[in-house]
């Protein structure tokens, strides 16, 4: 593929994701530009923060329309508009069905407050020190059609600290998402990670160093 990938992100709140993407757009070594910002939620603050990029922003409320299927096939027809090759949840709260998956098919990535598989759906963080784990973190996966099943691109471990509450918890990764997602979106339009045979394989060895973020190989 010549050119930068064209990306299309889905969101349906402030956004802070899809900023963290919208600044690595910014940079001239980086592979990607985003094309259009889509959400569910037509007062969704994300949609502010495409508009001040000079992104492309469009509100499509899902409850406009008759149903799901229908909801689905408007939303991909947007992205195919605009010339969109992967697509990137960023806090966007729907659940994408096979119909939609198949128009991008392995080219569709979701960020999760989690080390998945463990503590999918909502309230990840909550679940988490509900449990009391020691090491909580962030996951970036293809999607299925499944919630938060699809194959890990990349993760990122953040410590669960004494006297962690779910704010506090839910800041820390939040800002481990800003690093990993970015990085993982250049491993995968890059190539460097590809969907094969429902999993994730890398060409350049372990996706991420969970520490530092870093590329493969790149020096610390």
């Amino acid at each position: 593929m010549s050119g930068r990938a064209k990306l299309g992100v889905l969101v349906s709140g402030s956004g802070s994701n899809l900023q963290a993407l919208l600044d690595a757009c910014a940079r001239a070594d980086y592979p990607a530009e985003v094309a259009l910002v889509v959400s569910n939620v037509p007062t969704a603050f994300a949609l502010e923060r495409a508009r001040t990029a000079g992104v492309a922003a469009r509100a499509l409320d899902h409850k406009t329309f008759g149903s799901r299927a229908d909801f689905e096939k408007a939303l991909g027809d947007a992205l195919e508009a605009a010339g969109v090759e992967w697509v990137c949840l960023a806090g966007f709260m729907r659940l994408l069905g096979a119909d939609f998956l198949r128009r991008f098919p392995g080219r569709v990535l979701n960020i999760h407050p989690s080390l998945l598989p463990a503590f999918p759906g909502l309230h990840a963080q909550r679940q988490a020190l509900e449990r009391g784990v020691k090491v909580a973190g962030c996951t970036v996966h293809f999607v299925d059609p499944g919630m938060d099943t699809g194959p890990i691109i990349a993760q990122a471990a953040v410590p669960v600290l004494s006297g962690d509450d779910e704010a506090a918890l839910s800041a820390r990764i939040l800002a481990a998402e800003h690093r990993l997602y970015p990085l993982a979106v250049k491993l995968a339009v890059t190539g460097a990670v590809r969907l094969e045979n429902g999993r994730a394989v890398s060409s350049v060895g372990p996706s991420v160093d969970a520490a530092g973020l870093r590329n493969p190989g790149e020096p610390g």
